[in-house]
């Protein structure tokens, strides 16, 4: 079997989309040894989280080879590759980022598409108006189009079902894993060098994630008005909402409390998760929720919000909170704190727990769609 995949973010997003691409990648091809896999992407961009691919006989990589689709990389994503994949015969064409090329419908090969999230239908105040357009329209085409959809979540399942009147039977929800570093004990002597790195306080609660207003960062930095003895590192990027979050540090003399911080480098972020004695992620809305799963596999208690798809990646031994309640969060943190017993029931069950994201569970799953095509 041949199995075709869009390959654009594993070589282009160093995180997201780009993360569950390559991690899938990763795991069928170390399970499916015997089923060949193509990648189609625009252009070829090799980087440390992507060389993977090197070690895998059965992977090839495909890119524009005429002189116009190498000018036009986008038409070739969108429409043009389907010439390419028909030519190598192709027999699913499996689309990883919620889309799949245009006149695909037109050939013979099969296609699946996974759907990450609606997200920019349920809060669509937070998408610029194009950019809503654009996601709604290759979202809905793709799961029109496709002859089978993965969903992330039972969440982005209902989602699909409730905004594009899609049949249930033609939905498998497979859930998504992290990257295997978070699912290794660090060393003491990186935990060592990143506390001299980047001054970590002894003990600190953590929050992971991009910082916008979905992901509600600031509703924790105003429970950390009755806190005062807790400091907090975030990591994570924003733009205004993160200005937001600073303003509301500096007028309210929190800002000794709070470390930002950058890492990109997945060994160094699985340590701090495991430095960290608390990860509270009060989004309101996910598709999933991969820094859940990624705390869980640290060993490192999760507080985290009630609603969406959150109870299926925490499982029933995380806290789960009113995302908008300062207090809840406050009462959570404290808690746990005063309950050894209950630290150590919510580290062990949720570490046996999180084992339901194994790369064997979803190799399984995804290989048995592929199979029944």
């Amino acid at each position: 079997m041949k199995i075709g995949l869009d390959a654009k973010r594993m070589f282009h997003n160093q995180s997201g989309l780009g993360n569950y691409s390559r991690n899938i990648l990763q795991i069928l091809a170390s399970n499916m040894p015997d089923i060949h896999f193509q990648l189609y992407t625009p252009k070829i961009k090799m980087h440390e989280d992507i060389n993977f691919i090197k070690c895998y006989e059965n992977i090839a990589i495909k890119t524009p080879n005429s002189f116009a689709h190498k000018i036009f990389k986008f038409l070739w994503r969108s429409y043009f590759v389907l010439k390419q994949a028909q030519k190598d015969q192709i027999d699913i064409y499996h689309g990883l980022s919620n889309e799949l090329p245009f006149g695909l419908k037109y050939r013979s090969m099969k296609k699946i598409v996974t759907i990450h999230d609606l997200i920019f239908l349920r809060f669509p105040n937070q998408y610029k108006l194009f950019d809503r357009i654009v996601y709604n329209f290759k979202s809905k085409y793709a799961c029109t189009n496709a002859d089978k959809i993965i969903a992330i979540s039972e969440q982005t399942k209902n989602d699909i079902i409730e905004f594009y009147g899609i049949n249930p039977k033609k939905i498998e929800v497979i859930y998504q894993t992290c990257h295997e570093g978070f699912k290794k004990e660090a060393t003491q002597k990186l935990k060592k060098s990143l506390k001299k790195r980047h001054l970590l306080p002894d003990t600190f609660l953590l929050y992971v994630g991009s910082i916008n207003e979905r992901k509600n960062l600031l509703t924790l930095l105003k429970a950390l008005r009755e806190l005062p003895d807790h400091k907090l590192v975030v990591v994570g990027r924003g733009s205004s909402y993160k200005i937001k979050c600073e303003q509301f540090l500096k007028k309210h003399t929190l800002l000794s409390q709070v470390q930002f911080l950058n890492i990109d480098n997945t060994e160094d972020l699985a340590a701090i998760y495991q430095m960290a004695d608390i990860m509270i992620y009060p989004s309101v809305f996910e598709g999933f929720g991969i820094p859940i799963i990624e705390a869980l596999y640290s060993k490192t208690p999760v507080i985290t919000s009630l609603g969406s798809c959150f109870s299926e990646a925490g499982g029933p031994n995380s806290i789960y909170i009113d995302p908008y309640s300062e207090y809840e969060i406050k009462e959570a943190i404290l808690k746990i704190e005063k309950d050894v017993n209950l630290r150590n029931n919510m580290i062990e069950k949720g570490y046996a727990y999180v084992q339901k994201f194994s790369e064997a569970n979803i190799s399984k799953k995804i290989s048995t769609v592929y199979k029944i095509m």
